[in-house]
C-alpha cells in the first residue's frame, strides 16, 4: 500500500471522506497491514493531502471546497491570508483569515483552513485549524527589557507575537562567533542588562497557541541596530539564509586539489589551443560561462559555450551536494554574497578563470542565419580562457575605442563576429514572439563602509546582449536534448499569465489608451451555495476570466507600441506584474516569455543548483526526487530574491534619511484608498503620498476607474501621473517613505 494509492482511494470514495473503519474493511488491512494503514494515514495527515474530522473521518483537502492547505501571510494589523496550493472553485484571491484565527499561527507558516464563508465576488473568510509545519525555526529581532520580562520584538512585522526569554536563556551558552563582516566581531555581553536593545537571533522553544506568547533562547547576538553590517545579518536570518558552512563542508572543500591532474583529463575535448574568453561585469568574482565563435565553410555560425563543471568536483551524496542543494542558490548583497558552494570551489578550482586550465561542460552549437541552430553536441572538456573580459571593455571595443581595440587587437574580430551572431539570435527570438522589457535597472552606489552614496541606471549594451542570446542559446539547445535523451529532466518554466491579472491590466492599459489585443475575456461562472453565520443559505453565482487565448506577441507588440513613450515605465511595470513567476519543474510546460516550447538553467552551476542538476542529467547521471529538488529550488529562488531586495530598499530608506524636506520629481506607479505610491525619478525609490495630504480638496479613491478624485474641483490623479513631491517622513523601522505634494506657487498678477 502505497500513500499515493491511499489518497486516490480516499479521493473515488463519495464526497472523498472515509473514517478507519471503512479503510479497514475496504483494504482488508489486518495485523501490520494496520499499522501500515494507520501509518499512512498520519503521514498524508502530516503533509494536508488528509484532514482529520472530529467525527474520525479523513477527508481529501484536493476533493472538497470546505479546505484548503497553503502558507499564512500575516498583516501587520493581526490578519492574515492564506494562499492556497490550488485552485478553489468559485474562490478569487486569497482566503481571509480574521485575527482571532490568525494570532494561532505565525506568518509564513503552512496550515489548513475550513472556508468559513464566500463573499459575493468569490471572496472567502476562514479560519486555522491545522498547522502542518513552522515556517520559523528562529526569529531575529530587538532583546527588550520590561516589566512583565524579557523579550525579543521580532524584526519582521508580520510576525504579532513579541518572543518571551525566560531567565538564563538571554546570553548564548557559547561564546558569540566571528560575524563575516569584513573582521568585525560581535559584541560580547555578560549580562540581560547589555543586551537590552541589541539586535540578537533566537530559537524558539514553544510556539504560540490560543493567544499564549512563543518561548525561546538567544543563540546569537548580532549587535547594535545600527552597527556596520548588521542589516544584513537580520536579512540573512529573517530570512532563514543557510550562511555558515558545517566543518564537514569546509573540509571537503579544501582537501579538493587546487591543480588539474592529468587522468582528469581522459575522455575530455581540449579547447585550451582556443581564443576562449569570459565576459562579466567589473565586480564579478566566479566566472560560470566561457565562450567562442567562429564561421564555418557553409557560411553557418559555431558557437561554443563553455560551462564550469561543477559536477566534476560536487558529487552526489557528497556534504558539499547536501549543503548546495539546501542553499539552492547564491545570494548577492550589495557588499558581499552568500554563496552556494565554499570559495575554494566558486572563486578558484570551479571558476573559469584566465589564464589557468579549466574543466568544463560544453555546449558545441552550430547556428545558421535564421537563427535555428542546425547542429548540435554537449561533451566534457578541457579550457584555458585567454581574458577575462569586462562588459564596458567589450561594448568600448565594439565602438571603435582605439585603445581597446588595440590591446585586444587578436580578439577584435571574434568580438565583432559574436556581436553579429548575438543579434541573428535576437531577431529568431523576436520572430517567434519573445518578450523582451527593456527596463532600467538601479545599479545602487556604496562608500567602503557600506551606506548608500547614490543610485544610477545600470548600464546594459550590446555586450550584455552578446552573452544573454549565447546562454539562451545553450540553455535550449540542451533543454530540448534532455528532453528526448532523458527519462526525467528538469525545466525552467514559465507559465500563461493568470487571466484574471490579465482583464486587471487591460483595464488599467485602456485608461492609456493601449491594449494587449486579446479581445473580450471569455468568463465562466460559479453557482454554489453559501451558508452564512445565522444559518440562512443563499444561491450564489461568482463570474471569473477563463483562459484568454493570449501569447507572448501580444505582450511583445505592446512592448514595442509604448517604446520611448512617456507612459513606458509604467504600462511595462504592469505587464511585468501581469505574469506569473517562473519557477522550476519535472512537467515541461514551456516558458511563455521567452516564447521557447523547451528551457532550462545549464549556465550557471557555480551558483544555481538546478544547472548542477541539468549537468548531471546531460552526462547521464541518474536524479533521484527530481520533482521535491525541483520545488525546493523555486522556493531558494524566492528566498533569495526577497532577502536581496529588501536589504536594498532598507538601503534606499537609510538613503533618504538625511533628505526630508526636500523635493524630487516623481511618477505616480499606484492608486489605493489611501493614497499615491510614487517612485522618484532617477532614484528608483517609492514612497506613499497619503490621501489626506492632498492639497486644495477633500479626494476619494474610485475603485472603477482606480483613480483619486477631488469632490470639489473634480481634479484627478491617476497611475502615470508625473508629480513634484517633498519628503515629509521616513519611518525607518517600517522601512517606508511618506512624500506631500509640491504645488507651484501661483504667479501673481502685476498690479497696474
Amino acid at each position: 500500500m502505497t500513500d499515493a494509492a491511499l489518497l486516490q482511494h480516499i479521493c473515488k470514495l463519495p464526497h472523498g471522506r472515509a473514517n478507519f473503519k471503512q479503510l479497514i474493511r475496504e483494504w482488508g488491512a489486518k495485523g501490520p497491514q494496520r499499522s501500515g494503514l494507520e501509518a499512512a494515514l498520519s503521514r498524508l495527515a502530516a503533509r494536508g493531502d488528509l484532514i482529520e474530522l472530529r467525527s474520525g473521518h479523513f477527508v481529501a483537502t484536493a476533493r472538497t471546497r470546505e479546505f484548503a492547505v497553503g502558507r499564512l501571510n500575516m498583516h501587520r494589523d493581526g490578519y492574515g491570508f492564506v494562499i492556497s496550493e490550488r485552485p478553489l472553485e468559485g474562490i478569487t484571491g486569497d482566503v481571509f483569515i480574521p485575527p482571532e484565527s490568525a494570532q494561532k499561527a505565525m506568518h509564513g507558516d503552512r496550515v489548513v483552513v475550513r472556508i468559513a464563508r464566500i463573499e459575493p465576488g468569490g471572496r472567502a473568510d476562514g479560519e486555522i485549524v491545522k498547522i502542518l509545519k513552522r515556517a520559523h525555526p528562529t526569529v531575529v529581532g530587538e532583546f527588550r527589557i520590561g516589566r512583565r520580562g524579557q523579550f525579543v520584538v521580532p524584526h519582521d512585522e508580520r510576525i504579532q507575537q513579541w518572543i518571551e526569554i525566560p531567565e538564563g536563556l538571554e546570553i548564548p551558552p557559547e561564546p558569540a562567533p566571528k560575524i563575516d563582516r569584513i573582521g568585525v566581531e560581535a559584541p560580547a555581553v555578560s549580562s540581560a542588562e547589555e543586551l537590552d536593545g541589541m539586535v540578537v537571533d533566537v530559537e524558539l522553544l514553544e510556539f504560540p497557541e490560543k493567544g499564549s506568547s512563543p518561548v525561546g533562547r538567544v543563540i546569537e547576538i548580532l549587535g547594535h541596530p545600527d552597527d556596520f553590517g548588521v542589516d544584513v545579518e537580520i536579512v540573512i536570518r529573517k530570512h532563514h539564509l543557510p550562511h555558515r558552512f558545517p566543518p564537514e563542508v569546509l573540509e571537503q572543500a579544501q582537501s579538493i586539489p587546487a591543480t588539474i591532474e592529468a587522468p582528469e583529463l581522459q575522455g575530455r575535448r581540449d579547447f585550451r589551443g582556443m581564443d576562449v574568453v569570459t565576459i562579466d561585469g567589473e565586480t564579478a568574482r566566479d566566472f560560470d560561462d566561457a565562450v567562442w565563435v567562429d564561421r564555418l565553410p557553409n557560411g553557418n555560425y559555431a558557437l561554443h559555450v563553455h560551462i564550469a563543471d561543477v559536477s566534476h568536483y560536487v558529487r552526489p551524496g557528497t556534504p558539499i551536494d547536501a549543503e548546495a542543494r539546501l542553499r539552492g542558490t547564491s545570494v548577492y548583497f550589495p557588499d558581499r554574497a552568500v554563496p552556494m558552494l565554499p570559495y575554494e570551489l566558486s572563486t578558484n578550482i570551479c571558476s573559469l578563470n584566465p589564464k589557468v586550465d579549466r574543466l568544463a561542460l560544453s555546449a558545441l552549437l552550430e547556428i545558421d542565419h535564421q537563427g535555428e541552430t542546425v547542429g548540435q553536441e554537449f561533451a566534457p572538456s578541457v579550457i584555458r580562457s585567454v581574458e577575462r573580459m569586462t562588459y564596458t571593455d567589450v561594448h568600448l571595443l565594439l565602438e571603435g575605442d582605439a585603445a581597446l581595440r588595440k590591446r585586444y587587437q587578436p580578439l577584435a574580430a571574434r568580438f565583432e563576429l559574436m556581436r553579429e551572431l548575438a543579434l541573428v539570435l535576437n531577431r529568431r527570438r523576436v520572430r517567434r514572439g519573445s518578450i523582451d522589457f527593456d527596463l532600467p535597472e538601479p545599479l545602487i552606489e556604496f562608500d567602503q563602509w557600506g551606506e548608500m552614496t547614490g543610485v544610477k541606471r545600470a548600464p546594459r549594451n550590446i555586450a550584455h546582449r552578446i552573452i544573454e542570446e549565447f546562454m539562451l542559446a545553450a540553455n535550449e539547445a540542451v533543454a530540448s536534448h534532455l528532453e528526448q535523451a532523458a527519462p526525467e529532466s528538469m525545466y525552467r518554466i514559465h507559465e500563461k499569465p493568470d487571466p484574471k491579472r490579465v482583464a486587471d491590466f487591460e483595464e488599467v492599459a485602456a485608461h492609456f489608451g493601449y491594449s494587449l489585443g486579446v479581445g473580450a475575456i471569455p468568463v465562466k461562472k460559479f453557482g454554489f451555495t453559501d451558508k452564512h453565520r445565522d444559518g440562512t443559505k443563499r444561491r450564489r453565482e461568482i463570474v471569473l476570466p477563463e483562459d484568454t487565448g493570449i501569447s507572448s506577441r501580444n505582450y511583445q507588440r505592446l512592448v514595442s507600441k509604448i517604446e520611448g513613450k512617456p507612459e513606458e515605465r509604467i504600462l511595462s511595470y504592469l505587464m511585468l506584474r501581469s505574469l506569473k513567476q517562473a519557477r522550476y519543474s519535472t512537467d515541461n510546460a514551456g516558458h511563455f516569455a521567452l516564447a521557447a516550447d523547451t528551457y532550462t538553467h545549464f549556465t550557471s552551476p557555480i551558483r544555481r543548483y538546478p544547472d548542477l542538476i541539468v549537468h548531471r542529467l546531460l552526462r547521464g547521471a541518474a536524479a533521484p526526487g527530481l520533482l521535491s529538488i525541483a520545488e525546493e529550488c523555486s522556493q531558494s529562488e524566492r528566498r533569495a530574491a526577497d532577502a536581496e531586495r529588501e536589504l536594498v530598499e532598507w538601503k534606499k530608506v537609510r538613503f533618504m534619511a538625511d533628505r526630508v524636506g526636500q523635493d524630487f520629481d516623481a511618477l505616480v506607479i499606484s492608486t489605493a484608498k489611501y493614497g499615491l505610491f510614487v517612485e522618484l525619478a532617477d532614484l528608483f525609490i517609492e514612497g506613499l503620498v497619503p490621501i489626506d495630504t492632498l492639497p486644495g480638496d477633500e479626494y476619494a479613491y474610485q475603485e472603477n476607474v482606480r483613480k483619486i478624485v477631488g469632490k470639489r474641483t473634480r481634479r484627478e490623479f491617476s497611475i502615470g501621473d508625473r508629480v513634484r513631491v517633498v519628503l515629509d517622513r521616513v519611518d525607518a523601522n517600517e522601512r517606508k517613505l511618506q512624500f506631500s505634494l509640491l504645488e507651484p506657487v501661483p504667479r501673481r498678477r502685476k498690479v497696474r
